[in-house]
């Protein structure tokens, strides 16, 4: 039982490491690429990766409507997640839009006492306002020197949290690669003719360019490194629990504090340091918190596929 647990913890640990890759390939395009064009792009090239995986996986491609619906759902929650992260990172560091964006388990949170009814109790709130705190230490010294664009990050974390519970919902019938799959194919239906509607337009964000090669191997990295962290951490949730993984998600952190310094040369400040230690701890707290929740009242075993 150990043993494929720690391929899990092995494989979320990859994850975090070329998850910020995708972030900085991001962050080099966007000197010349437009924001839109990056967000298309991610989605193309993510596809073109996927198909052969699913093709030697020998995996079911079909869905029924109602998941197909979902997954067209699910792929404009990342598409607006997407374009919000680039945004960001396209002025600020790219540890900061990630410091903020970790804000999402508090923002799911909400939105299970919101849609769901969850209860959530005095010391999930209390660690929800510690944390918000955290994120407002990393936002105000960015939402001064670069304007509304450092609240980017929190529109990535509220879309992002609506692809979660979409992608919750689907869980039980559509295997995860496949998800991704048919997300990126919509994802591109989406993206490809906003770009072509939005060609010559002069809108700065959306209007697209011809790239020169430097920049087409950035969006293919782009594609390319979402591809390969996200089957990380899919098939990491094969080997261990998302309670086990969960807290894995702050490597990605160290990760980009690196390559924004190896790359950018942007380091965060004391002020930020002191924010992501906040959102971090806090965190931290409502995983081990649910974690412990989910232990004492086990949910029941899901219904099986054709009953749903």
């Amino acid at each position: 039982m150990a043993k494929p647990v720690s391929r899990g913890l092995f494989l979320m640990v990859a994850f975090c490491i070329f998850a910020p890759l995708l972030d900085a390939c991001s962050k080099l395009a966007t000197t010349e690429i437009p924001v839109g064009q990056i967000t298309a792009a991610r989605f193309v090239f993510q596809g073109l990766c996927m198909l052969p995986v699913i093709l030697l996986m020998r995996l079911d491609w079909r869905a029924s409507r109602r998941d197909l619906t979902l997954l067209t759902a699910r792929a404009i929650c990342l598409i607006l997640s997407t374009y919000c992260f680039v945004a960001s990172v396209q002025f600020m560091p790219i540890a900061d839009s990630i410091a903020i964006v970790f804000v999402m388990p508090f923002i799911l949170m909400f939105l299970g006492r919101v849609i769901f009814g969850n209860p959530i109790g005095p010391n999930r709130i209390a660690a929800s306002v510690v944390g918000f705190g955290g994120a407002m230490l990393v936002i105000q010294p960015s939402l001064s020197h670069y304007g509304l664009v450092a609240l980017f990050p929190l529109g990535c974390a509220l879309s992002f949290s609506f692809y979660e519970m979409a992608t919750q919902a689907m869980s039980n019938r559509v295997h995860p690669v496949t998800m991704q799959l048919h997300t990126s194919i919509a994802g591109s239906l989406i993206c490809l003719p906003l770009m072509w509607a939005f060609h010559g337009s002069g809108i700065a964000e959306l209007d697209p360019v011809q790239p020169d090669l430097l920049n087409w191997a950035y969006l293919f990295g782009v594609g390319f490194w979402a591809a390969i962290s996200h089957l990380c951490m899919t098939v990491a949730m094969k080997y261990a629990p998302a309670a086990t993984l969960a807290p894995l998600h702050y490597l990605e952190l160290p990760m980009a504090v690196f390559l924004g310094y190896a790359i950018f040369g942007d380091f965060p400040n004391w002020l930020t340091w002191c924010g992501i230690a906040l959102i971090t701890g806090s965190g931290l707290y409502i995983i081990r918190h649910e974690h412990g929740q989910a232990t004492a009242h086990p949910m029941p075993p899901p219904l099986p596929t054709e009953a749903i």
